[in-house]
């Protein structure tokens, strides 16, 4: 080898080891309301199963650090201005401090802060769609499934696989064998796996307005409460705001399963209001449900606004209770509810309250709101709440945790956060954004906003090359339609 070939491989490998190393952290690198750390993970309450919380420093300039992770006598140290936390000292740590707090220090920061380590479990995982910020075309989407434990991340379905979107998908309270998931566009569907089988339903009828959308399973298993919308999207011209989604009509029904027939009543079906995001009580015999009174868009878009309301429900027979009861008055309190979510102990609800409308994911000032079931007091989520968007949320299995999407970060994208919660008080803790593996760079290069996040139990089976023939073939099962008593 010649004296050049040596320099050069020298030189190689110096610049080799320079790009591997870590860098300074420089100015406007993280979001501009970050913490001494990002993600924020200070005085956090986590579950003993959750994926290390690999965390950055921020400050302009640091480019060394040592972190110090302590819980009695277990101690371990991590090197560098970005965190990477050892996975099997991380787990054992947080499986001895069930219960109480890891105590965190470091060279950078002259104060510690702790991580608190609830006793109670979380799911195994989540399931979300993942897309553009933008709802201009479908470009490419799917739902994909996080290991909480772990990093890893799946695609249960993609829609480069078939032609047209995924859409509203849920699970029975987590349940992976129990999954509803919509297809839109020309080979549009609903897609339901029970007990194994996946089948591909045409959930159309002439008796009602479109294809069930915005699914809620009842606890028992044997109904599916559904949505129907005429749904439509618009621009704004102020440049805070970007885009409107809206519906123009909407409807709701049931789906019992064990009759393959969809169950809708006049009370739930009224031209006098537009109904949408049905949720049943977690005894299963409430159906609780959004309404607006119908006003001409888009010149009255910021008049429209939907209350919160419920009618009974009998599960042996599946018929529709005759009275509604509007719970929140959207029309004296001038506010919008959507997405309610009972908590699985029956005491309250979380909503989401916005100005106006019922797609609060890209309006600023949407806030999570609790009502109280049993004194009809209202709350806002504070220690859940942000300057900006906080919207699509949901519980455990389990009713201990608490997910939501948030636009907090960065004012575009749709981050995951997570919380405890304790039902006895109905407090909530500080939240903490889905960890990943390299924070600094996954949430400043993935250009995708997450969406629909719901927990899932185990591994959702779904088979994709199933999913892919029964989406591309024109055969769909069909429901029956009936009128409830």
């Amino acid at each position: 080898m010649s004296r050049l070939s040596n320099i050069s491989g020298i030189i190689a490998i110096a610049v080799l080891a320079v790009s591997c190393s870590q860098k300074a952290i420089v100015a406007g690198e993280f979001p501009a309301n970050a913490g001494p750390i990002y993600p924020d993970y200070m005085g956090v309450t986590v579950p003993a199963g959750i994926a290390p919380l690999n965390f950055c420093y921020t400050a302009p300039g640091t480019s060394k650090a040592v972190t110090t992770f302590s819980f009695g006598y277990q101690s371990f140290t991590v090197k560098g201005v970005e965190v990477r936390i050892p996975e099997k000292k991380w787990k054992s740590m947080l499986q001895a401090a069930r219960g109480s707090q890891i105590t965190v220090s470091s060279t950078v920061l002259d104060e510690p802060w702790t991580i608190s380590v609830s006793e109670d479990d979380i799911d195994y995982g989540l399931t979300y769609r993942l897309l553009e910020p933008g709802y201009e075309v479908y470009s490419k989407m799917g739902i994909y499934e996080r290991e909480l434990g772990s990093f890893k991340e799946k695609a249960l379905i993609e829609n480069t696989e078939f032609s047209g979107c995924v859409n509203c998908h849920a699970t029975n309270r987590g349940e992976p064998s129990q999954y509803s998931l919509h297809i839109r566009g020309d080979h549009g569907a609903t897609l339901l796996q029970l007990q194994g089988k996946l089948d591909a339903y045409n959930t159309k009828t002439d008796s009602t307005l479109g294809f069930c959308v915005y699914p809620y399973w009842h606890p028992e298993g044997e109904y599916i409460a559904y949505s129907t919308n005429n749904t439509r999207q618009g621009f704004h011209v102020q440049q805070d705001k970007l885009i409107e989604v809206f519906d123009l009509d909407s409807d709701l029904q049931v789906y019992d399963i064990r009759n393959n027939t969809l169950i809708t009543a006049p009370q739930i079906k009224e031209k006098d209001y537009w109904e949408t995001f049905p949720s049943f009580s977690p005894d299963g015999r409430t159906l609780y449900f959004c309404r607006a009174v119908p006003k001409s868009i888009p010149e009255n878009i910021t008049d429209i606004r939907y209350s919160f309301c419920k009618v009974g429900f009998d599960p042996a027979t599946g018929t529709i209770g005759q009275d509604v009861e509007v719970l929140i008055d959207a029309e004296n309190d001038s506010l919008s509810v959507c997405f309610p979510k009972p908590s699985y102990d029956g005491k309250y609800v979380v909503y989401t309250q916005s100005a106006y409308g019922n797609f609060s994911i890209w309006h600023h000032e949407a806030d999570l709101w609790m009502l109280d079931l049993q004194t009809g007091e209202r709350r806002p989520l504070d220690v859940l709440n942000s300057p900006d968007t906080e919207s699509y949320h949901n519980f455990s299995s389990n009713g201990k945790w608490f997910q939501l999407a948030s636009r907090r970060d960065d004012g575009l994208f749709t981050r995951i956060y997570i919380s405890h919660f304790d039902s006895e008080t109905g407090e909530f803790t500080k939240p903490f954004m889905l960890p990943q593996k390299n924070p600094r760079t996954f949430y400043r290069d993935r250009f995708l906003s997450y969406n629909v996040t719901e927990f899932t139990t185990g591994p959702v089976q779904l088979d994709k090359v199933r999913a892919r023939k029964i989406i591309a073939s024109p055969e769909r099962v069909p429901f029956g339609f009936r009128w409830s008593r």
